[in-house]
């Protein structure tokens, strides 16, 4: 594998499109990005490995941070760690984080009725961790299992099945794209801290009385060193071999990349990788890739991401918003049915999300065994009957010039971020502060046609669309409905609509006025 990679940046020259792309963000962001995924709208995020069988964490926590937890010195998130360690201690005595293979065996993994569940969902792309930043793969790494000195991955261990491998022809069957999360830091690969631990002795050896740097000095030096020396191992003989097999295997459609926050991409070096991808991938006129290649999130990449976060309202930016139907990514036992999204929730965040330009990413956590959650089966599918009936006012459109309207009253502020912004869309729709105003419709547009999602049924009957284009005959209708809707001026008239008419898909309500835009 050595080989292989030492000469990633010049191979790809050899590739035999007309356009190769170098190793520099200018040429990798000279691609056009591929349309599909602006399309979408709709995917689904899937963390599962080693940490799903705990599944614990404080409430407000990410489970899939287990190992982190368990073996880090308490630090600024001390109370995650300190909880982490008490439970496992409590629950596990002395066993092992490496220990959990043995649970891990996913006897009741069905990857075709994961699939139906997706599609069902109206999602169109699924995204999978293929190796988390524990390190531990979901596919046959020859890689991981070398670095790590012990089976790290799920053919040698724990299930002894390719599981990325499964889902993706399962999801490819069910008609859905398929991606991939992979993490390019492993927080406790041996490959780094092995050598920094030898390259630290040999200091001391060379230097014992440290008479030409002081300890301190001499000591950073070679941490700096080792640190180097080590994590040059790691990228040429871990990270570049797993992303090519990933690419070269499953030719996933999405790379979700992650754990880049540590540094940039320079040390990282993940531009010769992209690169490598860009000229190289045999579907290399499909595949996407997020902002997470060594702190350039909203910066550099075909999308920019949000992790409970608020988006962004900017025309042109290709964006996409990922959490949780629970608050952890990875299954939580802590967690109970409050501290779960309920339908409104989702539903209403994915109206809003692309209403403003982006794609919704949501998380489920399967359990060890395999299965996914019945409450997040359940989510999936009540998304899935709203889909069914308004999924032409999400797939395949783009932001009006409003992308929404609001009540009378204070519009609150949304805080702007790319992580935790404590954006609550019940706040802005159903449960707004005493004095704030709510948003009482949300826009899509596709081509002529201007889509209007109600998060409410309007009291009146009425709602007036504010800066409505005039002059024009625009066919209505209540998406779902055979009951008549008209149009006088710029207010809609639902008066004509019973309960018995009303969509049983329900809230957010969508007429569609049909050729109305110029």
């Amino acid at each position: 594998m050595k080989k292989i990679f030492a000469t990633l940046a010049l191979s790809s020259c050899l590739a035999t499109a007309d356009k190769v792309y170098e190793p520099t963000w200018e040429s990798l962001e000279s691609r056009e990005t591929p349309a599909w995924w602006g399309e979408a709208k709709f995917g689904i995020f899937i963390h599962w490995g080693l940490y799903s069988v705990p599944a614990w964490a404080p409430v407000g926590e990410y489970a899939e941070w287990y190992q982190h937890s368990k073996e880090s010195i308490a630090g600024k998130k001390r109370k995650r760690q300190k909880a982490t360690q008490e439970f496992h201690q409590k629950v596990y005595g002395d066993r092992t984080y490496q220990s959990f293979r043995d649970d891990f065996h996913c006897k009741l993994f069905e990857p075709d009725h994961w699939a139906e569940v997706f599609k069902q969902s109206g999602a169109k792309y699924v995204v999978l961790t293929a190796k988390h930043h524990d390190g531990y793969c979901l596919f046959p790494s020859e890689e991981a299992s070398l670095s790590f000195a012990t089976p790290w991955n799920t053919l040698d261990s724990g299930p002894r099945r390719d599981l990325v491998g499964e889902l993706t022809t399962s999801v490819r069957k069910a008609g859905l794209k398929m991606g991939l999360y992979y993490s390019i830091w492993d927080w406790f690969n041996p490959y780094w801290t092995e050598q920094m631990q030898l390259d630290l002795q040999k200091g001391a050896s060379a230097d014992p009385d440290g008479k030409n740097l002081s300890k301190a000095a001499t000591t950073a030096l070679e941490k700096k060193k080792a640190s180097e020396e080590g994590l040059n191992k790691y990228i040429h003989e871990v990270m570049y071999p797993q992303f090519k097999q990933l690419v070269t295997d499953y030719e996933p459609s999405i790379i979700f990349s992650d754990g880049d926050w540590w540094m940039g991409y320079d040390k990282w070096q993940t531009l010769p990788m992209l690169a490598w991808l860009f000229n190289n991938a045999a579907n290399k006129e499909e595949v996407i890739i997020n902002d997470r290649w060594g702190r350039v999130r909203k910066k550099r990449g075909d999308y920019f991401t949000t992790e409970y976060g608020s988006g962004f309202d900017e025309r042109g930016i290709l964006w996409e918003e990922n959490r949780g139907i629970g608050h952890s990514f990875g299954y939580n036992i802590n967690e109970n049915l409050g501290d779960y999204n309920n339908r409104e929730e989702i539903i209403y965040l994915l109206c809003d999300i692309v209403a403003r330009g982006g794609n919704f990413l949501l998380d489920v956590g399967p359990t060890g065994d395999g299965r996914i959650p019945v409450i997040m089966e359940q989510r999936l599918k009540e998304v899935g009957d709203w889909m069914a009936t308004n999924g032409e006012a999400i797939y395949g459109t783009k932001q009006w010039k409003h992308h929404s309207q609001w009540s009378e009253g204070n519009i609150p502020s949304r805080k702007k971020g790319s992580y935790k912004t404590g954006f609550s869309i019940l706040q802005v729709t159903l449960e707004p502060k005493k004095g704030d105003a709510v948003k009482t419709a949300w826009f899509t547009q596709k081509g002529k046609d201007l889509h209007v999602l109600l998060p409410t049924w309007p009291k009146s009957g009425k709602f007036t669309i504010k800066d409505l284009p005039q002059g024009t005959q625009p066919t209505l209708s209540l998406l779902g409905s055979t009951g008549k809707v008209s149009l006088d001026g710029e207010t809609i008239d639902l008066t004509a609509i019973t309960p018995a008419h009303l969509p049983k898909s329900g809230a957010p309500y969508v007429v569609k006025l049909a050729d109305v835009l110029p």
